[in-house]
């Protein structure tokens, strides 16, 4: 599950983000993002290498059935990050690691999980 911090290495065609966009795509690996994610970072349509990027991304929606969960979990932790806590929660549901430029706040709200809290990694 990709964090913002990774859409916009890819939006800034950064050396790290090109290599594991074509690491991923060469070993098949399905990666994950929410839309709230991707609301972040998407400025404008010239954004070619990002919108690019995109099309091959599993984009998980912010659905009814989210919402009380995530407020649970920024209560529970006294955050407020709306979309972190989002992309945890769904990292969570689908048994996903989350790769965040951000692991202090990621791993702050997947640590208030009880149960299978995902694996929080590093970017880059």
């Amino acid at each position: 599950m990709l964090d913002a911090s990774v859409l916009v290495s890819v939006a800034r065609n950064d050396k790290a983000a090109t290599s594991f966009a074509e690491y991923a795509k060469r070993s098949g690996v399905a990666l994950h993002t929410t839309a709230p994610v991707v609301s972040q970072v998407w400025r404008n349509p010239r954004q070619v290498l990002l919108a690019r990027f995109l099309k091959g991304l599993n984009v998980h929606d912010y659905y009814a059935a989210s919402m009380r969960p995530v407020g649970e979990l920024m209560a529970s932790t006294g955050t407020s990050d709306v979309v972190d806590a989002h992309l945890v929660i769904t990292a969570h549901w689908l048994g996903l690691d989350v790769l965040t430029g951000d692991p202090k706040d990621i791993s702050t709200l997947a640590g208030a999980l009880t149960d299978s809290a995902p694996a929080v990694r590093s970017w880059p």
